[in-house]
């Protein structure tokens, strides 16, 4: 199949010859995998680097978002002398399986015979699934081994599947902002982010496309929910403090019970109106459910470290200091893992008060780490 020769942007489905076979067990007989490529495959084809993204993610890492207009989601990461250069790297982003930009998920017609979306039927997935199809697309591409994966929150949770799933396929894996399972809290949190769908009347049982509807206000709250999760105390408080709305302008609505009060609310609702344009309600179950089932350990009697057993991979887990949706001792625990595992790792805790989303953010700390990181496995890779 034919791959850039240039840094250019390419966009592209890739159908999966016999389908995906799924951890419950179902078989996906169609199934196609939306992904963007930039940079310039070498002639060894062993300079490919496979960011993975996190829950709300897509493919569209690097460039403006068709539907939002606004950069792409690690564009400040991903690019021509960036930390993951494209200018050494071939880079690629899939769409997960079970999403809504372009991957079979909820969204997508049954089979080619017939126009009705799976809605609710869409089988679970696992994290492991949504590997397995990248693995697959892989494959499809010609490329026999990645040179990196490297992805943050649910993103690090596919980075440390491919590395345990597929260790003689990746010789560098960076997991950031993660875990080796989803903790309890979590699970809760999705939960609550799940019942406020179900409870929008316009969810209509999940087929609320069959009637031209979309349970809008309840993806609301749940997209305002989980960004709550995503930030800091102290990054609330630097942003917003308890300022309200129009006071710096000297126009501070009137105190409503209802109304618009503080600017922390506005920034929520805001946050929540503008993720109902681009992201399916039924693709936003499935995904958070798949999370909430990764257990890394599970398949290995609860032994983190046997999921690594004899790995060659080499690892950089990044953890931020003010994360609390995945504290720094889950790092620190996959990292000992790694260590009983006698695998070559490495891991750095970055001082930030920027929360859980410190990895897509402004840092220039984990610029440095993955920068260093990335050109010292290169080294070692022998890549040119």
């Amino acid at each position: 199949m034919d791959l850039n020769t240039s840094t250019e942007i390419a966009h592209r489905g890739i159908r999966l010859p016999g389908g995906v076979t799924l951890d419950c067990g179902v078989h996906l007989a169609t199934v196609e995998i939306a992904l963007s490529s930039v940079g310039t495959l070498n002639a060894a084809r062993d300079n490919v680097v496979l960011v993975c993204h996190a829950l709300t993610g897509d493919q569209y890492v690097a460039e403006r978002h068709p539907l939002t207009g606004k950069p792409g989601w690690w564009a400040r990461m991903v690019g021509p002398g960036l930390p993951i250069d494209t200018d050494r790297y071939y880079v690629l982003c899939m769409n997960v399986l079970g999403g809504c930009m372009g991957s079979t998920g909820p969204r997508s017609p049954r089979d080619a015979a017939e126009a009705e979306p799976w809605g609710t039927d869409f089988p679970p997935i696992t994290i492991r699934d949504m590997v397995r199809a990248q693995r697959q697309v892989i494959a499809e591409l010609g490329i026999a081994r990645l040179f990196a994966v490297v992805g943050g929150s649910m993103g690090g949770m596919q980075v440390l599947q491919w590395a345990a799933s597929y260790p003689e396929l990746v010789f560098a894996a960076v997991p950031m902002a993660t875990a080796s399972f989803h903790s309890a809290q979590n699970i809760a949190f999705n939960e609550v982010s799940r019942q406020a769908i179900f409870a929008d009347p316009d969810w209509s049982g999940g087929r609320y496309w069959a009637e031209a509807r979309t349970p809008a206000r309840g993806l609301a709250v749940a997209r305002m929910m989980a960004h709550i999760t995503y930030l800091s105390e102290e990054a609330l408080t630097r942003k917003f403090g308890r300022r309200l709305r129009g006071e710096q302008h000297g126009t501070a609505a009137p105190l409503s019970l209802f109304g618009e009060m503080f600017e922390v609310e506005s920034y929520l609702r805001h946050q929540g109106s503008s993720f109902v344009n681009r992201f399916d309600a039924n693709a936003y179950l499935t995904i958070t459910r798949a999370m909430d089932y990764f257990d890394i350990a599970a398949d290995h009697d609860g032994d983190l470290a046997a999921a690594f057993a004899g790995t060659r991979t080499r690892f950089c887990v990044i953890s931020f200091s003010s994360d609390w949706l995945f504290p720094t001792a889950q790092s620190r625990a996959v990292a000992r893992a790694l260590n009983r595992a006698a695998a070559n790792v490495s891991f750095v805790e970055i001082e930030t008060d920027k929360g859980h989303d410190a990895f897509l953010l402004d840092e220039p700390a984990l610029d440095r780490t993955v920068r260093g990181f990335l050109a010292g496995a290169a080294e070692h890779a022998g890549l040119a």
